[in-house]
């Protein structure tokens, strides 16, 4: 499947086929496509907690206020970022290029990162929604369904996950095999109203 079918055609299914099962060579693919996603300064300040054992993912089904999709579906990302990725040994985030380039791009990561606590929160929302949406996307194309998800005990998952004390949740992607197609689209607001040129 191509892109653009994969990006017409991705929905948020919210019933799956219990009893499908992944593969360890499918999830592997979707995760290294999802690390292909952007970040600023290559920071890759996602990390990517994957459940796919039934007891756990019926705890989540629990905290996610009893929806059947996390209990059904046959994997389940939970996206964290660590907030203080920009400062654990970034020389590593350009390995590949010349010492003079990379040690001027760690000073201006440092720069611009340090202490500034609402900055390093934007971050990890804009890389692990980029990463959500690769992951839907690349979920697609291999013949799989996805549902992207933020109605669950934040909290209550961070314990479940051992969440580290400099990481948060951004949200989680279910992916699995449909078991029922979604209703219509509900309407999409028309481009007139949406896009602007140069302006508002």
């Amino acid at each position: 499947m191509d892109i653009i079918d994969a990006i017409k055609q991705r929905r948020s299914i919210k019933s799956f086929d219990k009893n499908h099962k992944m593969t360890y060579d499918e999830i592997k693919q979707i995760l290294e496509l999802a690390v292909l996603s952007p970040t600023s300064y290559n920071i890759q300040n996602w990390r990517f907690v994957i459940i796919t054992e039934q007891s756990i993912k019926d705890k989540l089904s629990e905290l996610s206020h009893g929806q059947q999709q996390v209990s059904e579906a046959s994997l389940i990302i939970i996206l964290c970022a660590d907030l203080n990725s920009w400062n654990k040994h970034p020389e590593r985030y350009w390995a590949n290029i010349p010492e003079e380039p990379r040690n001027a791009l760690i000073e201006s990561l440092k720069k611009s990162y340090k202490d500034k606590v609402q900055l390093q929160r934007d971050e990890a929302m804009r890389s692990c929604g980029m990463a959500a949406q690769t992951i839907m996307l690349a979920a697609k194309s291999m013949g799989y369904d996805s549902c992207p998800m933020k109605g669950f005990d934040y909290e209550s998952v961070g314990k479940m996950i051992n969440l580290p004390n400099d990481h948060l949740i951004s949200m989680m992607v279910v992916v699995g095999k449909k078991a029922k197609n979604p209703s219509p689209r509900g309407g999409q607001v028309p481009l007139s109203e949406l896009v602007f040129t140069n302006k508002f």
